[in-house]
């Protein structure tokens, strides 16, 4: 009751309330209740005057009182007006809730189409600042493009023969090893007729000790199953069967051996074309003789022999093995080896050969000159060139003399008038001998140049051409490479070693050598493997203190650092004194007795670094120089070769290390490919650099400029309007203008 007076409370209240759904329950039951009373009351009303009454006598008759039927009425119609009312209250009321949530819809919609178009907007202009950077960056790149060239990668063309060769190499996906493939972990043998027969292509005495052995294997299972012991002449028998398995028949397809366990008249032509790739020989040329395998296998007299053994030569270079042989010959021959690889050797001991057969030096004959001349590039080079002839001369009676510069001419001319058989000089001390009368040289006919290529580098061709034309020339050898030498007729032989073959040197070679034959060890201006080559990236203030630091790693061992002048030279020798090292100076302003102490100091230890210019760079042999610096990059890559090959000699490993700055961008792009060949390390800093990536001197392809006739103009009118562009428009037309203006006047 009191939930329903609540209810009628709020029914009778001015303002509408809203009705939760249990109170709208609660009054339709109760609405209804009240209905179905109303109903029976009407009803019972109705009953009551149809009815007589048999009670009392007044009830018998009719109700004459209009009053009542007029409340009756009254009520009832109040009760109908009541319910309508109601009812249209509540669809009202249903109405107002539902417009209300339908309102509430239409805002959720419009503040969601609100974000959309809002995000749709950010969208669109993040694309169009996408789009706009992106035709910014096009309008750079085609002005880069038009003006500086465009880098488009060159086209690989494969030939024919590349891209229908088949490959016989393996692929990974193709590999069907054992440890791969579980399928192949115990394959089966076949045991053709028990062990007795054998397969075609595959070594017979292999199949027989295979057999023998299962047999073998066989036999003891089956005596270990049934408790036998095995008897001593079925051992017998097993031990003659193994023996004859080991052995050769007549039958058998031999395997054939290395050529190093072969007699030299065992060789077959296979044999020797192993035993070049082995040492890295290459010859050019026509009637090839075969290299030599060893000392004792050399056409060399019993004379050089021993001298080779007291020098403690025990096996030839490749060098020595392959030049050797045509120097027997009289052949002309261009040698192209590494840096360190023997060649003096290589030249010495077919000169003193030839020397041998011919008549000895006299009063007679010592007026007209030597047998044989040899040129080297500098002082050092020819001193040593003459410590390594004595060596080899002294046990023959030929006498060398040595013609440098720094020293008296009037006495060495001396030497040469008092006779002798070989003179070892340098180009312009020998031309001015020649010139001064000091010499002749109407009986050489055996000149050798060595390190020819840097006697070009240095300016001594004329000198060079001079001596080669003081030389008879009636002996040449025949131009026709078919024609056969006389063995007993005397020919005019030149040797010509390098490390490189630039084309100053072939041009020398064509001019004077006859059907030369070129022999080539490992590649031509390539280094050796025994170096191992370290370039770091430095400052030009950070190369002492690096310096240092390698020095303090060298202990009781020696190392050479070059640099490009003589000042520089004196001025880091006397740093590195000043640091406690034991430093020894050698360039070309010292004379010529400062410089042999300095090099013999070196070598006997007492000093254990040497400051060089490119003077040590070439032919100087130092035993057991441990480390090479280039304080200085050389101007070119060659005499990098030669500078780095002062270690890594006779076999034995080396260290080369090169300090690099920004200065030496010439030399970047072949130094870069010398360290891709040789698989050494290239420093981040060189691989990404500019100067790396083209040869110098050479020009990246670049596209013709469109209808430029002036391209300064071209160019200050687009950097013009880009500036536009960029909202510059200020200093475009004010640094442009001088820009512009500057450009038509270098015009």
């Amino acid at each position: 009751m009191a939930l329903t007076d609540d209810i009628g409370a709020k029914l009778d209240a001015k303002k509408p309330v809203f009705l939760t759904k249990a109170e709208r329950e609660k009054l339709a039951l109760q609405r209804r209740q009240n209905e179905i009373g109303d109903q029976k009351r009407r009803n019972e009303q109705i009953l009551l005057h149809s009815r007589p009454s048999t009670d009392s006598p007044s009830s018998s008759k009719p109700s004459s009182d209009p009053s009542d039927a007029t409340r009756y009425h009254r009520r009832d119609r109040d009760y109908d007006r009541e319910r309508d009312y109601d009812r249209d209250r509540d669809r009202d009321r249903d109405r107002d809730r539902d417009r209300e949530r339908d309102r509430a819809r239409a805002r959720d919609r419009e503040r969601d189409r609100e974000r959309d178009s809002e995000s749709q907007k950010a969208r669109e202009r993040a694309r169009s600042e996408k789009v706009a950077d992106r035709e910014r960056e096009k309008e750079l790149e085609a002005i880069k493009e038009q003006y500086l060239g465009s880098k488009k990668p060159k086209k690989r063309v494969i030939k024919p023969s590349e891209k229908f060769r088949f490959s016989f190499d393996w692929e990974n996906t193709e590999d069907t090893s054992r440890d791969m493939n579980a399928l192949y972990q115990n394959p089966h043998e076949a045991r053709l007729l028990f062990g007795r027969g054998f397969r075609a292509g595959m070594d017979r005495r292999e199949q027989k000790k295979l057999a023998a052995k299962n047999e073998k294997d066989l036999r003891d299972e089956i005596r270990k199953k049934e408790g036998i012991e095995e008897k001593p002449e079925e051992a017998a028998a097993q031990r003659l069967k193994e023996e004859a398995a080991d052995m050769y028949d007549t039958f058998d397809m031999r395997v054939d051996r290395h050529w190093s366990d072969k007699k030299l008249e065992e060789m077959a032509e296979r044999d020797w074309r192993i035993f070049r790739e082995d040492y890295n020989i290459a010859y050019k040329g026509s009637r090839l003789p075969r290299p030599m395998r060893s000392w004792a296998e050399s056409k060399l007299s019993n004379e050089l022999l021993k001298a080779v053994e007291r020098a403690g030569y025990k096996s030839p270079s490749p060098i020595q093995m392959a030049a050797i042989p045509l120097g027997l010959q009289q052949r002309d021959v261009i040698g192209v080896a590494e840096t360190g690889s023997g060649k003096t050797a290589a030249f010495v001991l077919p000169m003193l050969t030839y020397i041998s057969r011919l008549p000895p030096i006299s009063e007679e004959n010592e007026a007209e000159g030597p047998y044989a001349v040899v040129m080297a590039p500098t002082r050092e080079l020819a001193q040593q060139i003459e410590d390594e002839t004595v060596k080899f001369a002294h046990y023959l009676g030929i006498k060398v003399v040595s013609i440098v510069g720094g020293q008296s001419i009037e006495e060495q001319g001396f030497k040469i008038r008092q006779g002798c058989e070989v003179v070892i000089a340098t180009p312009g001390r020998l031309i001015d001998c020649l010139e001064r009368r000091y010499a002749v040289l109407n009986q050489c006919n055996y000149v050798v140049l060595d390190e020819a290529d840097r006697m070009i580098d240095m300016g001594f061709e004329p000198q060079v051409v001079g001596v080669l034309d003081a030389m008879p020339s009636s002996n040449f050898k025949p131009e026709n490479e078919e024609e056969e030498l006389d063995e007993k007729k005397i020919y005019r032989t030149t040797y010509m070693f390098s490390a490189t073959m630039p084309p100053a040197v072939e041009r020398l070679a064509r001019k004077y050598l006859r059907n030369p034959v070129v022999v080539t060890i490992g590649t031509a201006g390539k280094t050796t493997d025994l170096i191992t080559q370290h370039v770091i990236m430095v400052r030009e203030q950070e190369k002492l203190y690096k310096l240092q630091k390698l020095l303090d790693e060298l202990g009781d061992k020696t190392a050479i650092v070059f640099i490009n002048t003589k000042k520089s030279a004196d001025t880091l020798a006397k740093n590195l004194e000043k640091g406690g090292y034991r430093v020894t100076t050698l360039h070309g302003g010292k004379s010529q007795e400062q410089r042999e102490i300095s090099l013999e100091g070196f070598r006997t230890k007492r000093y254990n670094v040497l400051v060089a210019t490119d003077v040590a760079g070439r032919g100087i042999d130092i035993p057991d120089v441990a480390h090479v610096i280039n304080y200085d990059m050389p101007n070119n890559i060659e005499m990098y070769t030669h500078r780095i090959g002062r270690t890594g000699r006779a076999g034995k490993t080396g260290v080369a290390t090169t300090f690099l700055t920004m200065h030496d961008t010439d030399v970047f792009y072949d130094l870069k490919q010398m360290l891709t060949q040789s698989n050494s390390a290239v420093p981040p800093e060189l691989a990404r650099h500019e100067a790396s990536k083209f040869k110098p001197g050479t020009i990246p392809d670049r596209p013709p400029r469109r209808n430029d006739t002036r391209p300064e103009a071209g160019y200050v009118a687009a950097l013009q309007s880009r500036c536009e562009g960029l909202g510059w428009r200020g200093v475009a037309n004010t640094k442009l203008a001088a820009a512009d203006s500057s450009a038509s006047m270098t015009g």
